[in-house]
């Protein structure tokens, strides 16, 4: 295989490793690092990724290695490689690995663990299982390992082999404040910042994590922001002051934080005709390929019901669907991405433009959906047009997002004191 000169220098910096993390930049191609870097121990390999990149792993593997690779996702096919003899290639998703018992009793093999950040909370099930997990070789693969956040990478360091303990690490490198939990009355620790990165990242590099950034390696194109603006409207409003309302027959309450942070955010994207319509008219304004991101099947519904007179060819990518054809196929398609699904793993940069039709809350998923076109290839200037209703919660999200930082409960509520119609 051909690597580029930014992969193979990943490969030279950690050779001889066999605990290593490559926080390759979406787009520099961590795929084939992670596949070259794999193939080079003489063990099996177990792949850890989201299910909806199942099929592009094994294709991968498939294509580029003479090896005989499983979908550990079916059961006949997890007992073939069981029983396999020699060298394999296993792939099987986050959500049902620690389901496998199977995985908890075998040893030496290779395991590589694709978007390593899902790991990052160490009391999840899933998190818990792999940290136990007992193989002789580990691969991190990642475009945002911590979405700008060094505390979340305690998970990983572990499987790096760095076994320093979460309250030492977080007494060495963050800083923190103590503040009143609203909820508990209790005061809990709130990071603030960082110390002695420079430390750290020695360390990191230390015990075989590479970071590499786009603009390190290619001069990729301009990315130009285009905010694209619908008035709340009166249903908002009052939902926001009453947290109850009735909108076509269906009946929206907010009696807890999420649900009224949820609906609140229905009420600005597909419940909100003026921002129907925009997203209506934009989509005419051109014949190019577009990629459009959105959040619930809602929204999904809503937007293709709008344009179906325009008889476009399109695709779409869910919990339930992954169906390029159009896309790879049209050059006036609309490839629908639902965030969790999509956003990151991706390639998409036949298109340079990104219609926003309602932004995810989420720091790590708005920086990788943005990485969908501008990424290697991408010769075109690259547009994103963010929906946003202004005055409303919308508008406080872009801000987080904006700091690289997800927008949580605690900011809603605060965003809600602050409410005054």
């Amino acid at each position: 295989m051909q690597l580029f000169p930014h992969q193979q220098k990943a490969l030279d910096l950690t050779a001889g490793k066999n605990r290593v993390a490559y926080y390759l930049d979406m787009g520099l191609g961590k795929t084939f690092v992670g596949g070259e870097k794999a193939n080079s121990y003489p063990e099996r390999i177990v792949l850890v990724c989201q299910k909806s990149k199942i099929d592009d792993w094994i294709s991968h593997f498939k294509e580029h290695y003479p090896l005989t690779v499983f979908d550990l996702t079916n059961k006949k096919q997890l007992e073939e490689f069981t029983g396999t003899i020699g060298k394999c290639v296993g792939v099987i998703n986050y959500d049902l690995v620690f389901r496998r018992s199977y995985f908890a009793r075998i040893s030496g093999f290779t395991l590589v663990l694709d978007e390593s950040s899902i790991i990052q909370n160490e009391t999840a099930k899933r998190s818990k299982f792999i940290l136990k997990m007992q193989p002789e070789n580990v691969i991190l693969l990642s475009g945002t390992p911590t979405a700008g956040k060094y505390e979340k990478l305690w998970s990983q360091l572990r499987l790096l082999g760095w076994n320093i303990s979460k309250e030492l690490f977080y007494k060495q490198y963050v800083e923190t404040e103590w503040i009143e939990d609203h909820n508990s009355g209790f005061r809990i620790p709130h990071v603030v910042g960082y110390k002695n990165v420079d430390r750290l990242k020695k360390k990191l590099a230390e015990h075989g994590a590479i970071f590499m950034k786009s603009e390190e390696v290619f001069d990729l194109p301009e990315q130009v922001m285009i905010p694209v603006h619908s008035k709340p409207t009166k249903e908002y409003r009052k939902f926001m002051r009453d947290a109850v309302i009735t909108i076509e027959g269906r009946e929206f309450i907010g009696d807890t934080t999420l649900s009224h942070r949820t609906y609140s955010r229905m009420m600005c994207s597909y419940l909100n005709k003026e921002r129907v319509a925009a997203f209506k008219d934009l989509v005419q304004s051109t014949e190019d390929r577009l990629i459009v991101f959105y959040n619930f099947n809602d929204e999904l519904n809503t937007m293709q019901a709008a344009l179906a007179e325009l008889e476009r060819p399109f695709s779409v990518v869910n919990g339930e669907t992954k169906d390029l054809a159009a896309y790879e196929e049209h050059g006036d398609s609309i490839t629908f991405v639902q965030y969790q699904a999509g956003a990151m793993g991706l390639n998409l940069q036949k298109a340079n433009k990104i219609i926003y039709f309602a932004l995810t809350d989420r720091s790590e998923l708005f920086e990788q959906s943005k990485k969908r076109i501008h990424r290697i290839g991408q010769e075109k200037t690259c547009f994103y047009y963010l929906m946003i209703c202004p005055g409303t919660v919308e508008e406080d999200i872009l801000h987080t997002l904006e700091l690289r930082k997800d927008y949580t409960d605690e900011l809603f509520k605060k965003y809600q004191e602050g409410f005054d119609w």
